[in-house]
């Protein structure tokens, strides 16, 4: 029986298959604009309804459709033969464990850096006021966005990416593609660069998490989905940040600051990435 282990990026035997780029640039879109018209009659049926809910209905219609449509397309334009596997979501209980651990302990590692860096620094205070319902969207964000992002970005994308360019091209534009398709904008002028460069530095740390972990998806979810679960704790139940903190420091977002996006997070991901340079493992072939 073939063992269950992660599948690399690329096989000497699939070099030869190049998805289009036109489907490459088209896939994504094509299946948010179904889920975005999916949901629109929920405006008329559910009147009661607050647009932004009407949207996340539209997101949750488009995710289905992902998971039930990339199967089909690995097969057909990466001739892949196990796509979950490809995919690196398919693997042993051993190999998923300890990757997810190992993803969700840098997270812990990256949080712990911003909240010692601002309680020494006067900028925040301990407030212990955690609810179980804030625990459990913290959780919810973990797996929700963890999942589904890692799944996006380093699952389809940068295999797709990888199937018509060079190994460090596609590293490098699947963390821009990553950055760039979030809100970065909306923090303004020197915010906004701010977060679109943590946004890049965090796009290529969750790829070398995956490439250390032999493929095996799972350890960038653990640590994507720790880092923006563990700062919804922090912010909502640990932590008070002082009203004057400056935003270079912990991050663009006024009374809701992005870490990403300030010098402490710019700090812990380039820590993070020099480290996975010096100890990553290289997948074969």
């Amino acid at each position: 029986m073939e063992p269950l282990a992660p599948a690399p990026l690329t096989t000497p035997e699939q070099q030869s298959r190049r998805p289009h780029g036109l489907g490459t640039l088209l896939y994504v879109p094509v299946l948010y604009g179904v889920g975005w018209l999916t949901a629109r009659p929920l405006q008329w049926l559910a009147p009661g309804l607050r647009p932004d809910q009407i949207d996340l209905a539209g997101l949750v219609v488009a995710l289905l459709l992902l998971l039930f449509s990339l199967p089909w397309r690995l097969r057909r334009s990466w001739g892949a033969t196990h796509p979950w596997r490809r995919l690196g979501v398919v693997a042993t209980p051993l190999m998923a464990v300890r990757a997810f651990l190992g993803g969700l302990a840098k997270a812990a590692l990256l949080l712990a850096l911003v909240a010692a860096v601002l309680l020494t620094s006067g900028q925040a205070a301990w407030q212990l006021d955690l609810k179980a319902g804030e625990l459990l969207n913290a959780l919810a964000l973990l797996l929700g966005v963890g999942f589904a992002e890692e799944l996006l970005f380093r699952g389809w994308l940068w295999g797709e990416l990888s199937l018509q360019l060079s190994r460090r091209r596609a590293l490098l534009l699947q963390a821009a593609l990553f950055a760039l398709v979030h809100p970065w904008y909306r923090a303004g002028n020197l915010g906004a660069i701010g977060m679109l460069g943590g946004l890049i530095l965090l796009g290529l740390a969750l790829a070398l998490q995956r490439r250390s972990d032999g493929g095996v998806l799972w350890g960038a979810i653990g640590l994507h989905g720790g880092l923006v679960g563990g700062w919804f704790v922090l912010q909502t139940g640990l932590l008070q940040l002082a009203p004057e903190a400056p935003a270079w420091l912990v991050g663009p977002g006024g009374e809701v600051p992005n870490p990403i996006g300030g010098l402490i997070g710019w700090l812990g991901l380039g820590a993070l990435l020099a480290w996975g340079s010096l100890t990553e493992r290289r997948e074969p072939g």
